[in-house]
């Protein structure tokens, strides 16, 4: 299967039980919704599948079951976050092992390189694998920018055909439009910028929220590709408090207790993240149960 970087690609949550192992059929409940919704592809192991905690038998075995369960609907995208190069091509090589469809790759972990040392990186696991790749651009978060300069190296490999664009600067899109054309799709990757992002050329969105309300995601997207702003709009504004959750440094806690709510997930997540508790879950709940309250009725 071809992926064509558009559409919605959830970062799905990792689903565990009480007992801290995966629960595979609470993330097939919520991997059917996101189906029944039209995503146009999932992606596993990024911050929100809380892959620093995952073992590589857990990632198989996510890897393995999606694959099986997606039967053929949408591409499987497996994240790539590592300190190594090394380590990074081993992970390249087990996601094609496993029947992944391509690649998210962030850039080397813990240590900043320089753009010498970052090109390096990504030219080394482009070259080692056939998978389509996309650049995970989180200067943010993660604190080394792949800037345009590099993406200008970074193209002259073939398989390297997409950015998650999560820089929070949406001129950012319009920079790489006009560099690079439609050589690079350009995924949106911070939830409370998408519908602008969308606007103003991305190709699609790599979702959070999505993980808790898939259907009012895909609807925003598809309105705005078909030019009916107004009526996305309507549906953004709604989703926004809810949207700001992703933005957050436990957003994977918000995330998932808004799953929750919304009956498709659980509050379970592993150390060292601890489940919400006091005021921050009293208000986090609020925030979650209002947006529910006032859940828009969709268009058939």
């Amino acid at each position: 299967m071809t992926v064509e970087w558009k559409g919605v690609m959830p970062a799905l949550t990792s689903k565990f039980t009480k007992d801290d192992s995966l629960d595979l059929p609470l993330f097939k409940k919520n991997l059917d919704a996101q189906l029944e919704a039209g995503v146009h592809g999932i992606i596993l192991g990024g911050t929100l599948g809380e892959a620093s905690v995952l073992s590589n038998t857990e990632k198989e075995q996510l890897v393995k079951f999606a694959i099986e369960n997606v039967a053929g609907k949408v591409p499987v995208i497996l994240n790539i976050a590592e300190g190594s190069t090394k380590e990074a091509i081993q992970q390249a090589a087990h996601a094609k092992n496993w029947g992944a469809q391509g690649l998210m790759l962030l850039p080397p972990m813990r240590y900043k390189p320089d753009h010498r040392e970052a090109v390096s990186f990504f030219k080394a696991i482009a070259g080692s694998t056939d998978l389509p790749i996309m650049i995970y651009n989180n200067p943010v978060d993660y604190k080394t920018e792949v800037t345009l300069d590099m993406f200008a190296e970074l193209i002259e490999c073939n398989n390297i055909q997409a950015v998650k664009e999560s820089t929070r600067d949406v001129t950012n899109v319009t920079r790489m439009v006009n560099r690079f054309g439609d050589r690079l799709k350009i995924l949106c990757g911070v939830d409370t910028l998408a519908f602008e992002e969308l606007c103003l050329g991305a190709t699609g969105w790599v979702a959070g929220l999505v993980c808790a309300f898939p259907k009012e995601t895909v609807a925003i997207y598809e309105l705005v590709k078909q030019g009916k702003l107004e009526e996305a709009l309507k549906i953004y504004r709604w989703f926004m408090p809810l949207l700001e959750l992703d933005i957050h440094p436990k957003l994977v806690q918000y995330i998932k207790l808004a799953e929750t709510r919304a009956g498709i997930g659980s509050e379970y997540v592993r150390s060292p993240r601890l489940i919400l508790e006091g005021e921050e879950r009293k208000n986090i709940l609020k925030i979650i149960d209002d947006g529910i309250a006032a859940r828009p009725v969709l268009k058939k």
